[in-house]
């Protein structure tokens, strides 16, 4: 049982073990890449029988992708769930996208980065009728950076300010495949235009 084995454990390790728990309920992501999560997902890996059980209490599952070094904390119910709008959800998308488009010519032991004003330029190339401002892009990307999606390289307010996306970014978006990120943009697109037909007709 975990009270028993949690007992095994020393004052430092139990120190990280709460940390580590309060960190995924948080957030709900750890990456391997990002700097403030590396201890906690190592401690993971090394004691993941232990936050198995836990979670598992709460109905909770760790999903592990040891290959990209990403964490997910997923609820079976679904319970644990971000709802997002749909400006955060297509910059979510768009985040995706710029990931798979700028991975392609990275080399594999590299972080993914971007810049600010990419994820502008993709979303100003959807021509929808409503475009994202600034205050609106940088409350976005916060949220994001607190969920351990990516981590901003300096003042996230300026259009050259790097991004990087971090590998957790493919948990958070529940598909491999490129294609059906593309569709899911194209379907909000429509769904748009069908919103400003009905208010001009």
């Amino acid at each position: 049982m975990i009270l028993e084995k949690y007992a095994e454990l020393n004052m430092t390790q139990k120190e990280l073990f709460s940390k580590t728990c309060l960190k995924l309920l948080q957030n709900s992501f750890l990456s391997r890449d990002k700097e403030d999560n590396k201890e906690m997902y190592y401690f993971l890996l090394s004691f993941k029988n232990y936050f198995d059980e836990y979670f598992g209490i709460m109905d909770f599952e760790i999903v592990l992708d040891r290959e990209l070094g990403a964490i997910q904390l997923v609820h079976r119910e679904g319970n644990n769930l971000l709802k997002l709008k749909k400006d955060e959800t297509l910059v979510l998308l768009i985040l995706r996208i710029l990931y798979h488009q700028h991975l392609v010519k990275t080399s594999i032991n590299d972080n993914i980065v971007i810049r600010v004003d990419e994820i502008h330029q993709y979303y100003d190339s959807l021509e929808l009728k409503k475009k994202i401002n600034k205050t609106d892009l940088v409350k976005i990307l916060r949220t994001y950076r607190r969920l351990n999606l990516i981590e901003p390289l300096g003042d996230i307010t300026k259009a050259n300010t790097n991004i990087i996306i971090y590998p957790t970014i493919l948990l958070a978006i529940n598909t491999q495949a490129i294609n059906d990120v593309y569709n899911l943009i194209a379907n909000i697109e429509d769904k748009s235009e069908g919103e400003e037909n009905e208010e001009t007709n």
